[in-house]
């Protein structure tokens, strides 16, 4: 087991960028293994998954404590996201995660969610006011067909965040906010962190079992992103997030063209 500083160095930088952003890491953390260090993505989004758990489990506990949580939102998600967690841990576990085909589909998933995400953080607020003209001044749905909707979310979130770690949070919240208009974002947001702390430790354990997490590496990781996310958030306020936010994004755009293009 050796201790590689840049995994730290980039764990800080990530953090610190989620701190400003509230981005989940995913977006920025798998991809910077796979291309910048030539971490296998099998392994780099396992240990991902379980780095992702273990930050989020304190943003659990702020956002439990001011009370900006939908339960009724995070079992719903759950109960979708957790099982569609299960399926893809046993389909990972019965292939061979080494060879090409699965490789190919892990990066090219991971690609065009990232360009996803990209699009989310530039533009939610356009989607989210056309979304809301679409829908008008028809009959809001019943209530059971919003709470069917928000399983099936979660097991497609389930399903991509299992696979590639990324999903859960700009693509997870802007769908939240479409089926729930009238909820607080904050409240939205909250629910979406809480929810992804049982998937991720669920996907990270499941990877742990299969033999594809770097623990000396998520070990560096978490040693420089925890005082990241402390100094992002500190330095959330000064900073013009909207701006940092496009940077982010086009960031991300060319992170994914990288990915999809080889």
């Amino acid at each position: 087991m050796t201790f590689e500083p840049l995994y730290s160095l980039s764990g800080l930088c990530v953090g610190a960028l989620v701190g400003i952003t509230g981005v989940g890491g995913g977006s920025l953390m798998t991809p910077l293994l796979v291309l910048l260090f030539g971490v296998h993505p099998a392994t780099a989004v396992g240990t991902d998954l379980l780095y992702a758990a273990i930050t989020k489990t304190a943003g659990t506990a702020v956002h439990g404590m001011h009370g900006r949580v939908n339960w009724k939102i995070v079992g719903s998600l759950a109960a979708g996201s957790l099982p569609a967690a299960l399926l893809m841990l046993w389909l990972l576990a019965g292939v061979d995660r080494k060879s090409i085909g699965v490789t190919n589909t892990i990066t090219t998933a991971l690609g065009w969610l990232l360009v996803m995400t990209a699009i989310m953080l530039v533009f939610r607020g356009p989607i989210l006011e056309l979304a809301r003209r679409a829908i008008g001044d028809r009959t809001p749905p019943k209530p059971t067909t919003i709470l069917a909707l928000t399983v099936i979310l979660g097991f497609v979130l389930g399903v991509l965040v299992t696979l590639t770690s990324v999903g859960a949070g700009a693509l997870g919240v802007t769908i939240l906010l479409v089926l729930y208009p009238r909820l607080d974002v904050r409240e939205i947001v909250g629910s979406d962190i809480v929810h992804a702390v049982p998937l991720t430790l669920i996907g990270g354990t499941g990877y742990w079992l299969i033999g594809e997490i770097d623990w000396p590496m998520l070990l560096a990781l978490l040693i420089g992103s925890i005082p990241g996310i402390i100094i992002g958030s500190l330095l959330a306020p000064k900073l013009h997030e909207r701006t940092i936010r496009i940077v982010l994004a086009a960031t991300l755009a060319v992170v994914a063209l990288k990915l999809l293009t080889g």
